[in-house]
């Protein structure tokens, strides 16, 4: 990468998407409450979201490889705007479960074009320096974009439009990009049962996060309506979630490579239980205090990801790492895709603090799971172990760049 033009389109491209979709999970969480929708089809949201995007994460790179990565970006931008549309245009649960999981599908088509660019536009001394780049435009476009739903409200068909809009601008970019088309993203076979042997901690962890995670991310928004927040106040909420993971991503990494990595597990899956548990004993009379615990909660909840990829990659074979990594992304799909479903039939049973009993249970259960394996396994050498990287959930392609940035 010769200067930061280089990548310039291809990021301005992936914060204009990871708005438009950040949005478009809070939005429809909120506006299916409107609609009457129960907690449990809400949930069947996220779900049939992450569903998509498995099936997206393992057919990506044909569908990639067949027509080229531009003609691969319009045509998922345009589905996902379509299905933006069409949520609006058909206001019925079938169709929107359908709609999302063509948007997951959409999304790791999406986010597979946009990572195996950087890759290929990435210098061999820049790849870490972009990987943080592409992190922190994630950060600020979801974070963002959370506030223009006070702006406009759920109410209307406007957030609709406007995130059908993200989707099609984000084209523009890409298609008025003048460097060469990358090569298509490889195609890795999964190892499931090679990973389980290898860091049963790091399966069970990434199934964990997904089953907690997703239920954060796309029914939190739930349980805030349901607690009495209005737009604005949701908005803050889910934002203190991601910039709370932002904060101690790093921090925890640090100490991750210095000390026994999985007593930093510990440590997250400790904080995040209790933050959890906090949430779940408010019911919404005191609004600062929930931030926080939405802060706390996301602090230590979602760097756990990161740091259960950390400690396979410590035990890994070389050239493995893509494969195992990819592995954990699969697992985390599976958790993911039922996590929503889960934590809104709670709700919809306990009412709307109960999310929180299940993500606090959800830990609990991983954090007894974690002090076994440490009485099962001596802890890998400092010498030994991999360097900690801040992964994003988006795509296979991902863990391309990162494994290069890794071994420079």
């Amino acid at each position: 990468m010769r200067n930061i033009g280089d990548i310039l389109p291809v990021l301005i491209a992936s914060g204009i998407l990871l708005a438009g979709n950040g949005l478009q999970g809070t939005l429809i969480a909120v506006r299916g409450g409107i609609e009457g929708f129960s907690p449990t089809v809400i949930g069947l949201f996220g779900t049939t979201y992450y569903l998509g995007m498995l099936l997206g994460c393992r057919y990506g790179p044909q569908v990639i490889g067949g027509v080229g990565h531009i003609r691969a970006f319009a045509a998922f931008a345009a589905i996902a705007a379509s299905a933006a549309l069409f949520m609006i245009l058909v206001i019925d649960p079938f169709m929107w479960m359908g709609m999302r999981f063509a948007t997951g599908f959409s999304f790791a088509v999406l986010s597979m074009a946009i990572e195996s660019w950087l890759n290929e536009r990435a210098g061999n001394a820049d790849r870490g320096r972009v990987l943080g780049l592409y992190r922190t435009v994630d950060l600020c476009a979801v974070t963002g974009a959370q506030f223009l739903l006070p702006v406009f409200g759920a109410a209307s068909f406007a957030l609709f439009c406007v995130v059908a809009i993200f989707f099609c601008i984000a084209l523009v970019p890409v298609s008025l990009s003048r460097g060469p088309s990358p090569k298509p993203p490889e195609v890795h076979g999964l190892l499931i049962k090679r990973v389980w042997l290898l860091s049963p901690l790091a399966v069970a962890g990434c199934l964990t996060i997904g089953l907690t995670n997703s239920a954060f991310r796309l029914v939190g928004p739930v349980y805030a309506s349901d607690i009495g927040m209005d737009a604005g106040q949701i908005a803050i909420f889910v934002s203190a979630g991601v910039v709370g993971g932002a904060l101690l991503q790093l921090p925890l990494g640090w100490l991750s490579d210095r000390y026994n990595r999985r007593w930093i597990v510990v440590l997250a899956t400790s904080g995040a239980a209790l933050g959890g548990f906090l949430l779940s004993l408010l019911d919404g009379s005191n609004v600062t205090l929930i931030y926080l615990g939405a802060l706390m909660f996301g602090a230590f909840a979602l760097p756990l990801y990161s740091l259960s990829i950390a400690h396979a990659s410590d035990l890994v074979e070389p050239g493995e790492f893509v494969s195992v990594s990819a592995s954990l992304m699969f697992v985390f799909g599976l958790g993911a895709s039922i996590g929503p479903f889960a934590a809104s039939v709670v709700i919809e049973q306990f009412g709307p603090q109960a999310i929180f009993t299940y993500t606090t249970a959800m830990h609990g259960g991983f954090l007894l799971f974690v002090l076994y394996r440490l009485r099962r396994r001596p802890q890998v050498p400092t010498v030994q172990r991999s360097r900690f990287t801040a992964f994003m959930r988006t795509s296979p392609a991902i863990f391309r760049l990162a494994r290069k940035s890794r071994d420079e």
